[in-house]
């Protein structure tokens, strides 16, 4: 006779439970003042759902020959003044950084490829400024998971005293 899964044999020791692989909330940092916004509001959703962030840097497009990964100062920088802020709420990080594509590639496309990132990583959400590089802003980023299929994605408000329009000189 078959035994049923939730009986145990006698003597055997009660087996953990299986945690599952966590689905990090991403934040994406693209070096601007809105940053801290950004990781505060994953930071927020992060807690919500009992995951670590998935810090994803923005930098320009690789130049033949650079190596700009998670180790270099130009991305240790962007980090610093987040985690400074976000650190001490407790949550785990997982430093990644994405290239912006180069070339005349659509907005689009850095989008799909972003959010193709956070998917590797199984991010369940992501969250971006509303105001952003060209084809990494929120809603260009909620646009391509609407059509290529994607996490959700959250627009953090702009930071206190950003102008909301560029100034004319």
């Amino acid at each position: 006779m078959e035994r049923m899964l939730s009986q145990r044999a006698h003597g055997s020791a009660p087996r953990p439970a299986r945690a599952g692989l966590a689905q990090p909330v991403a934040a994406v940092l693209t070096d601007r003042m809105d940053d801290v916004a950004v990781a505060e509001a994953a930071v927020r959703l992060a807690l919500a759902r009992r995951s670590p962030l998935l810090l994803i840097v923005v930098m320009p497009p690789r130049a033949p020959g650079s190596s700009l990964g998670p180790e270099s100062a130009m991305v240790r920088a962007v980090l610093a003044r987040v985690i400074a802020k976000v650190g001490p709420c407790g949550t785990g990080y997982v430093p990644e950084v994405f290239h912006r594509p180069a070339g005349s590639a659509s907005r689009l496309a850095a989008a799909r490829e972003l959010l193709a990132l956070a998917a590797r990583h199984r991010a369940a959400a992501v969250a971006a400024a509303g105001r952003g590089p060209e084809g990494l802003d929120a809603f260009t980023l909620t646009e391509a998971a609407a059509l290529y299929g994607g996490p959700y994605v959250k627009a953090a408000a702009p930071a206190a005293g950003v102008p909301r329009r560029p100034t004319s000189p």
